[in-house]
């Protein structure tokens, strides 16, 4: 039996919605000698299934053995194609590549004239929509059918070409160099989180200032300020400047207010820009702004008029419910927000082949912490234990990194301390393996490690003692990054002050001007 949810073509089936696979079997209909064709037969076959069993499809006597891998392909393409004719499917971009295809057609025929009649229709609709890279080809393939479709305006025709072609091709160069900043500093920022020391500090800044093009402002496109808000946006993020990252990640999303058709074409880049404001203002604890920018988000991505399908739909629950947890996390409002946990983990299991390890990580990590902020630390170990077992999670090693910390807190709070011994030899080596061990970790650590020799009537007298070598580093460039995946400060203050922490946070919150 092969995996089925690892297998394309099972995936792939399993994701049609029924007005796709009305719409397979009308194309498929459309010449009656497939209505008994083996690739229906599969499909129908497929489409009943829970599982993918070869076997059991060779038996039925769908197809041979040694033909299932073919007929596995062509089923996957006709599939393809038949989603790409659903008018669900088509965008602007789909619309001017079909011109393009059609206009080659008419060029191969030796119609020139009516070619160039529909590449000059498809130009200006890639133009208007600032899509360069298509309008580039529409050019070059201009080029070519002027060499032979000799006009009276062929020498003003050529320069034209020719301008047009150099313009296009430099901002597809800037938009390019732009997208690969913004793409290397996106993988540093997944891979390693934020930047632990000066040397790192310098290092990110010296490559983000090489790397970054030099522009002229007024020549800037729509694309071209998005790929630059978004390089901006990451290096802010991984040098833990949240100032610039909540101008930055504004100023994408105000990109898309100002032009509307922009954010139907590229629905992806807008919903990725509101979660990035969402997360900056959550790091800059503005409440206000939270709260009011989610509910416009939401405002918007469900009104009629913006595009649906399954990509928006994973992402929209991701952003959603990610920044629904800040906003309890920021106001300590932990208990309020517990029915969140049954929804995502609904929507983790109903996305479970489109969502990736990393992110179904982060939503175990902020339920975790979720649980913590409750007062229920065998749950928080539980949702921990998750990243902490995950031996194929390879990014954002500062999120297994704090995952382990708190795991620690965890277990002396649950009052499992026959694990913590363990625990803290265990974590101590992994945070030193990934060189993230730093001031607070080492404090924490050292404190934990102690207990065992502290008598009861001291305990808290360690508590402040710990809160005030820790609440030095609360506002320190590198360290206070570990205040960010908890609160420790606010943990402190509640076993010193013997209330919940959730009563600390809130009493926080109330303090806040924002």
């Amino acid at each position: 039996m092969t995996n089925g949810q690892k297998d394309p073509l099972f995936v792939l089936v399993k994701s049609l919605s029924k007005s796709e696979k009305r719409q397979f079997k009308v194309y498929v209909g459309r010449l009656g000698v497939n209505t008994d064709s083996k690739f229906l037969a599969l499909f129908n076959h497929l489409d009943k299934s829970d599982t993918l069993d070869e076997d059991l499809i060779v038996a039925k006597g769908i197809v041979k053995k040694q033909q299932l891998s073919n007929l596995k392909a062509h089923l996957y393409k006709q599939i393809l194609i038949s989603l790409r004719l659903s008018p669900l499917h088509q965008n602007i971009r789909s619309q001017i590549r079909e011109q393009l295809d059609f206009a080659s057609i008419l060029y191969h025929k030796g119609l020139y004239k009516q070619s160039l009649k529909i590449l000059e229709k498809a130009k200006s609709l890639a133009k208007e929509n600032e899509e360069h890279n298509i309008a580039y080809e529409i050019v070059e393939l201009e080029k070519v059918i002027e060499t032979q479709y000799i006009t009276r305006s062929i020498n003003n025709r050529a320069d034209e070409l020719t301008i047009e072609a150099k313009t296009l091709s430099m901002k597809n160069v800037l938009t390019s160099r732009l997208s690969n900043l913004s793409l290397q500093l996106y993988g540093l920022m997944l891979k390693s989180g934020y930047v632990r020391n000066d040397e790192e500090h310098k290092e990110i800044t010296n490559y983000f200032e090489t790397k970054l093009p030099k522009y002229e402002w007024s020549l800037l496109g729509f694309r071209e300020k998005l790929w630059l808000y978004k390089a901006h946006l990451w290096y802010s993020f991984i040098i833990q400047d949240f100032l610039s990252c909540y101008r930055y990640s504004k100023k994408w999303v105000d990109l898309f207010y100002e032009q509307p058709k922009m954010m139907i074409q590229n629905p992806v880049f807008f919903l990725r820009g509101n979660h990035y404001l969402l997360e900056s203002l959550y790091l800059i604890k503005d409440k206000k702004q939270l709260k009011y920018t989610l509910e416009k988000f939401e405002k918007t991505i469900t009104a009629s008029s913006f595009p649906k399908d399954d990509n928006i739909e994973v992402l929209s629950f991701q952003f959603i419910y990610n920044n629904k947890l800040n906003i309890h996390f920021l106001e300590g409002t932990f208990e309020e927000g517990e029915y969140l946990v049954e929804e995502i983990l609904t929507g983790i299991n109903e996305f479970k082949n489109r969502f990736d390890d990393h992110h179904i990580m982060v939503f175990y990590y902020k339920i975790g912490c979720l649980y913590f902020g409750m007062g229920n630390h065998k749950k928080c170990i539980e949702y921990l234990a998750k990243i902490i077992n995950n031996r194929s999670l390879k990014m954002r090693e500062d999120l297994m990194c704090f995952s382990r910390v708190l795991s620690l807190v965890a277990h002396y709070e649950a009052g499992m301390d026959y694990y913590l011994e363990t625990q803290l030899k265990e974590t101590y080596r992994f945070l030193i393996k990934m060189n993230d061990l730093h001031e607070v970790q080492k404090e924490m650590i050292k404190f934990l490690k102690n207990l065992g020799d502290i008598f009861p009537h001291q305990i808290k007298d360690e508590f402040r003692k710990l809160h005030k070598r820790l609440k030095q580093y609360e506002d320190h460039p590198y360290e206070k990054r570990a205040f960010l995946y908890l609160d420790i400060l606010s943990w402190l203050e509640s076993n010193i002050e013997s209330r919940p922490v959730a009563d600390i946070i809130k009493e926080k919150s109330k303090k806040l001007s924002r």
